[in-house]
């Protein structure tokens, strides 16, 4: 085959991935500093990217205008990696669910959150705080807070797959009961107003669910 019919091969560059990575990692590592530092309705795009050092047009056409670069920042900080990750593909969702016990998969859920929310928790604060007069904000908070709801319900359904949840109150009301004890609001009360360190947080909601969600013998 002559060179003029060849089919045209695809670059592929590790390195410009590597540096096309970097640079999305500076840039929401900037939005986070600004959003949490000096407020979400504050924040421009134009001061990310000269905290960041990139063009004001890299943002754009890498994730996108300031509320995206919220939602990223928010989602990232969920999953604790550089992209946003289903929760059924997270590896404590996925040890979770493979333990045999209620008490085990409570305790592995907790002890998660104590890691998640160090990061998230000041992220998700501001974007509550944006939510009362950004009509984006708002839109993303209560699409996050409705998925949070919808995976405390899984997870209660789950801890019935052991016989063990109790049975005299809706499992939506016990779901209900540990969206609002899972939430960063939780985290901020105890852990940044009363002290609190991440593993007494982790051990009380351990106990705390046992004695909440499960059969008392």
């Amino acid at each position: 085959m002559d060179a003029v019919n060849a089919p045209a091969r695809r670059y592929h560059s590790p390195l410009r991935k590597e540096q096309a990575a970097a640079t999305r990692d500076a840039v929401l590592a900037a939005a986070r500093e600004l959003f949490v530092g000096e407020g979400y309705r504050s924040s421009t795009v134009a001061g990310i990217a000269r905290r960041a050092g990139v063009a004001v047009d890299t943002i754009y056409a890498t994730i996108g205008r300031k509320p995206d670069l919220l939602r990223e920042v928010v989602e990232t900080a969920i999953s604790g990696t550089g992209q946003a990750v289903p929760a059924e593909r997270r590896d404590y969702v996925i040890r979770m669910r493979e333990a045999k016990a209620a008490a085990e998969k409570i305790s592995i859920y907790a002890h998660a959150l104590a890691r998640i929310q160090p990061r998230l928790a000041p992220v998700y604060v501001a974007l509550r705080d944006a939510a009362g007069t950004d009509p984006d904000c708002a839109a993303l908070w209560q699409e996050i807070s409705d998925r949070r709801a919808a995976n405390m319900l899984k997870f209660v359904e789950d801890l019935a797959s052991t016989g063990e949840l109790r049975t005299d109150r809706p499992a939506e009301e016990l779901a209900d009961a540990v969206w609002s004890m899972n939430g960063p609001e939780y985290w901020v009360l105890l852990v940044d107003q009363r002290g609190w360190s991440p593993d007494k947080f982790a051990e009380w909601l351990t106990d705390a669910w046992c004695r909440l969600l499960l059969e008392q013998k």
